[in-house]
């Protein structure tokens, strides 16, 4: 329901008279799709701005296609979440009143950025707002997953816990190790700068080009994508996923890897073959593997990554604070303020 006509029944009861011309201001207003269930501090924003009346998904599970293609109609902005495809045929959908989308997350491989530039309409994400978050949630999964915590809970549940041995549920230490990052960004930065107390010997990395302002910051090393294969003792990956780096971590990638190594994935599921995964931890080709995202999400409880004690998985964990949403909302309404007065706006997070 457009949020509109909570205002206008509120009218209606203190002065009918006005009602009317209330409703035909309302209704000039730019409309504003939300595409999930948020906080209601961010709708707040929306709502007490005045400038926009929007309407909301009201539920935790994703809208429907058919439901996201109906409501979509005729709207001026759409604030989706990575759940939502934003595609030609969602575009088409909306028709030529669309003027910005707006996601909720730093990913944004479910855009159609060429659609979206065709169309002249503008793309709001959020680079900067979950760095702490992921960089935390990946030293959580690395140290879980290389200390074998996950193993050893579920054998003190299920009477696994006999004597003591010399070498049950040994795992693998950080001190003196290599650590390596696939895409080396704010993210991988933070995660190096947690790791550093640790005592890691080295941190290596590659890119698509070598970053050397970031790398200083860590003081990591350059090499090529097969070297940080062969040297490290963990890898965490936190590159984006594009054409280029879809699957690429992949056998030949695990084949070249430490048998002790410790693979952690914290960017997006696609980036990794996940039945060359599956290989590699069931043969012992590498020792574990941490898990935040997987394709597809949620992981079908009868996939074979589940039967493996040395593959940690969760659900991939929105990490999101209501800041976050809040930016989200004030920029909607900073970019329709924008359209209305026909100024040129264009904040450092935007796309296109």
């Amino acid at each position: 329901m457009w949020c509109s006509r909570t205002a206008l029944g509120r009218l209606r009861r203190i002065a009918p008279c006005t009602v009317t011309g209330f409703h035909r201001a309302m209704s000039t207003l730019p409309k504003v799709y939300v595409t999930r269930k948020v906080p209601p501090d961010g709708l707040d924003i929306l709502r007490e701005s005045g400038q926009v009346q929007f309407e909301m998904w009201d539920s935790d599970e994703p809208v429907p296609r058919v439901e996201l293609l109906k409501k979509v109609k005729g709207c001026d902005g759409i604030l989706c979440v990575l759940t939502e495809k934003i595609d030609a045929q969602l575009l088409e959908a909306a028709g030529p009143n669309l003027k910005v989308v707006s996601t909720m997350s730093v990913g944004f491989d479910h855009l159609s950025l060429d659609d979206l530039k065709k169309r002249g309409i503008r793309v709001g994400y959020t680079p900067d707002v979950l760095t702490d978050c992921v960089a935390e949630l990946t030293v959580a999964l690395l140290l879980a997953t290389s200390r074998r915590l996950i193993e050893a809970t579920h054998e003190a549940k299920t009477g696994g816990w006999g004597t003591w041995r010399t070498s049950w549920l040994c795992g693998h230490e950080l001190a003196n190790s290599t650590v390596g990052i696939l895409g080396l960004g704010r993210i991988g930065v933070a995660i190096a700068e947690r790791l550093k107390p640790f005592k890691v010997k080295k941190f290596i990395y590659t890119d698509v080009e070598q970053r050397p302002e970031l790398a200083n910051m860590i003081e990591a090393e350059y090499v090529s994508f097969d070297d940080m294969a062969k040297q490290s003792d963990f890898l965490a990956v936190c590159c984006a996923l594009t054409p280029e780096t879809h699957g690429i971590c992949n056998w030949n990638l695990f084949s070249k890897m430490k048998k002790n190594a410790i693979f952690i994935n914290t960017s997006r599921g696609g980036v990794v073959n996940q039945e060359d995964l599956y290989e590699a931890l069931s043969t012992g080709l590498i020792a574990g593997a941490g898990l935040d995202v997987t394709t597809p999400e949620p992981l079908p409880t009868h996939h074979p990554l589940f039967t493996l004690k040395n593959c940690g998985k969760h659900p991939h964990v929105p990490n999101l604070y209501n800041f976050l949403l809040l930016q989200e909302h004030k920029r909607m309404i900073q970019i329709y303020l924008s359209i209305k007065k026909k100024k040129h706006w264009t904040p450092l997070t935007f796309i296109v």
